[in-house]
């Protein structure tokens, strides 16, 4: 465990903001967290990946780093093998090298800011693909106690962009490794959600593996997405609302080209596109601003505050209820 004092989180988050932690403590290993947790209880923030956050103050307290590493089989037969993941691993670097040991299964979820251990908080998701459809358990360390826990998919009480660690076990667990399901042949593969079928066949490949998907993937992604290594910002900064079934046949008649998915408890509707048929794509105010291509993505372009950030956000949800009576929710967690 290595504890640094008064530090920056610039570099720690992938918006770029530069607020102060009165104690960043990076731990290596679950025993390190149970033994943190016994002795100084909950940290003022648990920091993965940065990638699902904004700051919009210095931290007072410790800010707990959790960087954990390994990759490991824990289960294989002839269809599919486990692995289990460090929460410190990169998202996008475990994708990858699933890949190149021809698994499928993460291959939609390529090009995906983050670590390991915060995938199943957010369920994260792309193009029709959640973490929880290859979701075994994940390992972590209750806050209370220090008490060492595994939980299952059943019990994660996934949801779109939500699971118990957003609810119920808000700041009361640690996770520490998770475990997917990877298949080796027979692999399901989801090519009808986005653009994913139309890159394919610009590529002409009517038979993808995996792998081609997640260059496909990839590929749509950089076209729209900002690299946060370039522009500060946090990927989708709001979840894609769900409707009444009556509103959306209401909008649909003001806006016949309205994108819309059928969901659980109604219909799920683009925020982008929301924002963007407000006007709101490419706007900017200082250094705070929305992406010219994605009008999902509330961009740093330098020295933008968090607070600066969320004032703009908090504008887009008013004005997104005021034209379209719809109400936004950050996807990104606001500290």
């Amino acid at each position: 465990m290595i504890v640094q004092l008064n530090q920056s989180l610039v570099k720690l988050n992938t918006f770029g903001i530069d607020q102060k932690a009165t104690r960043l403590i990076w731990a290596h290993s679950a025993d390190e967290i149970s033994t943190y947790v016994k002795h100084h209880g909950a940290p003022a923030l648990v920091l993965g990946g940065g990638s699902n956050m904004l700051l919009t103050q210095d931290v007072e307290g410790d800010v707990l780093k959790v960087d954990i590493h390994g990759r490991r089989v824990v289960f294989e037969d002839d269809e599919v093998v486990h692995i289990r993941f460090g929460a410190g691993e990169n998202w996008h670097e475990v994708v990858l090298w699933t890949l190149m040991q021809g698994l499928g299964g993460l291959e939609n979820l390529s090009l995906i800011p983050g670590n390991c251990g915060t995938a199943p908080v957010q369920n994260i998701g792309a193009y029709g693909v959640e973490l929880k459809d290859v979701f075994v358990n994940c390992e972590g360390v209750l806050v209370e106690n220090g008490e060492f826990f595994t939980l299952s998919k059943q019990e994660a009480h996934f949801g779109y962009r939500d699971s118990i660690f957003k609810n119920e076990w808000k700041g009361k667990a640690i996770i520490t490794r998770i475990t997917l399901a990877l298949t080796k042949k027979n692999h399901k593969l989801r090519t009808d959600y986005g653009a994913i079928q139309s890159e394919l066949e610009a590529r002409d490949i009517t038979d993808p593996t995996p792998k081609q998907i997640s260059e496909a993937v990839i590929s749509i992604r950089r076209s729209k997405l900002p690299d946060p290594a370039e522009i500060g910002n946090s990927g989708s900064f709001f979840k894609n609302p769900v409707v009444s079934k009556e509103l959306a046949e209401s909008l649909a008649e003001r806006y016949p080209n309205m994108p819309s998915y059928p969901a659980p408890n109604g219909v799920k509707l683009a925020a982008g596109w929301l924002i963007d048929t407000a006007g709101w794509k490419g706007y900017r105010n200082g250094d705070a601003g929305i992406h010219e291509k994605q009008a999902l993505v509330l961009v740093n372009y330098g020295k933008a505050s968090g607070s600066e950030l969320l004032e703009l956000a908090h504008k887009i949800i008013d004005d997104i209820q005021q034209r379209f009576g719809i109400a936004l929710h950050p996807e990104v967690n606001l500290i």
